[in-house]
Protein backbone atom coordinates (compact mmCIF):
# COMPACT_ATOMS: atom_id res chain seq x y z
CA UNK A 1 0.00 0.00 0.00
CA UNK A 2 2.95 2.34 0.55
CA UNK A 3 3.75 2.15 -3.16
CA UNK A 4 0.31 3.27 -4.37
CA UNK A 5 -1.01 4.97 -1.25
CA UNK A 6 -0.25 8.56 -2.25
CA UNK A 7 -3.05 11.00 -2.93
CA UNK A 8 -2.86 10.65 -6.72
CA UNK A 9 -0.61 7.62 -7.24
CA UNK A 10 -3.33 5.11 -8.10
CA UNK A 11 -4.90 7.58 -10.53
CA UNK A 12 -1.55 8.30 -12.19
CA UNK A 13 -0.88 4.59 -12.56
CA UNK A 14 -4.36 4.08 -13.99
CA UNK A 15 -3.84 6.83 -16.56
CA UNK A 16 -0.49 5.36 -17.59
CA UNK A 17 -1.81 1.79 -17.78
CA UNK A 18 -2.19 1.63 -21.55
CA UNK A 19 -0.15 4.55 -22.81
CA UNK A 20 2.81 6.84 -22.41
CA UNK A 21 1.99 10.41 -21.39
CA UNK A 22 3.87 13.67 -21.22
CA UNK A 23 3.74 15.76 -18.04
CA UNK A 24 1.29 18.25 -19.58
CA UNK A 25 -1.01 15.40 -20.61
CA UNK A 26 -0.91 13.99 -17.09
CA UNK A 27 -1.80 17.43 -15.71
CA UNK A 28 -4.92 17.40 -17.90
CA UNK A 29 -5.76 13.85 -16.81
CA UNK A 30 -5.33 14.68 -13.10
CA UNK A 31 -6.59 18.28 -12.94
CA UNK A 32 -6.97 18.50 -9.16
CA UNK A 33 -3.28 17.75 -8.59
CA UNK A 34 -1.06 20.82 -8.48
CA UNK A 35 2.06 20.66 -10.66
CA UNK A 36 4.18 20.37 -7.51
CA UNK A 37 2.09 17.49 -6.14
CA UNK A 38 2.03 15.71 -9.49
CA UNK A 39 5.81 16.02 -9.78
CA UNK A 40 6.27 14.69 -6.25
CA UNK A 41 3.98 11.72 -6.85
CA UNK A 42 5.70 10.91 -10.16
CA UNK A 43 9.14 11.07 -8.53
CA UNK A 44 8.05 8.69 -5.78
CA UNK A 45 6.57 6.28 -8.33
CA UNK A 46 9.81 6.47 -10.30
CA UNK A 47 11.92 5.82 -7.19
CA UNK A 48 9.74 2.82 -6.36
CA UNK A 49 10.34 1.40 -9.84
CA UNK A 50 6.73 1.69 -11.01
CA UNK A 51 7.11 4.54 -13.51
CA UNK A 52 9.77 5.17 -16.11
CA UNK A 53 10.72 8.80 -16.83
CA UNK A 54 12.16 9.26 -20.32
CA UNK A 55 13.86 12.61 -21.01
CA UNK A 56 14.55 13.61 -24.60
CA UNK A 57 17.43 16.02 -25.21
CA UNK A 58 15.60 18.35 -27.55
CA UNK A 59 14.46 21.96 -27.41
CA UNK A 60 11.97 22.42 -25.91
CA UNK A 61 12.62 19.57 -23.45
CA UNK A 62 10.33 16.57 -23.75
CA UNK A 63 9.64 14.23 -20.86
CA UNK A 64 7.43 11.16 -21.11
CA UNK A 65 6.17 8.84 -18.40
CA UNK A 66 5.25 5.19 -18.82
CA UNK A 67 4.84 2.16 -16.61
CA UNK A 68 7.63 -0.27 -15.95
CA UNK A 69 6.98 -4.01 -15.92
CA UNK A 70 6.57 -3.75 -12.15
CA UNK A 71 4.06 -0.92 -12.62
CA UNK A 72 2.10 -2.91 -15.21
CA UNK A 73 1.90 -5.80 -12.77
CA UNK A 74 -0.43 -3.63 -10.65
CA UNK A 75 -3.16 -3.72 -13.31
CA UNK A 76 -5.24 -6.43 -11.57
CA UNK A 77 -5.05 -4.48 -8.31
CA UNK A 78 -6.11 -1.24 -9.97
CA UNK A 79 -8.91 -3.03 -11.86
CA UNK A 80 -10.17 -4.46 -8.56
CA UNK A 81 -10.07 -1.01 -6.92
CA UNK A 82 -11.97 0.45 -9.87
CA UNK A 83 -14.66 -2.24 -9.69
CA UNK A 84 -14.97 -1.81 -5.94
CA UNK A 85 -15.32 1.96 -6.32
CA UNK A 86 -18.02 1.61 -8.97
CA UNK A 87 -19.94 -0.79 -6.74
CA UNK A 88 -19.72 1.62 -3.81
CA UNK A 89 -20.93 4.51 -5.97
CA UNK A 90 -23.84 2.45 -7.30
CA UNK A 91 -24.81 1.37 -3.79
CA UNK A 92 -24.65 4.97 -2.57
CA UNK A 93 -26.82 6.13 -5.50
CA UNK A 94 -29.38 3.39 -4.82
CA UNK A 95 -29.46 4.30 -1.12
CA UNK A 96 -30.11 7.94 -1.99
CA UNK A 97 -33.15 7.01 -4.09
Amino acid sequence: MNLIGGKYKALILWKLMNRTLRFSELRKQVPKATPKMLTQQLRELEQDGLVLRQVYAIVPPKVEYSLTTKGKSLEPVLQALCSWGKTCLNNAAESAD
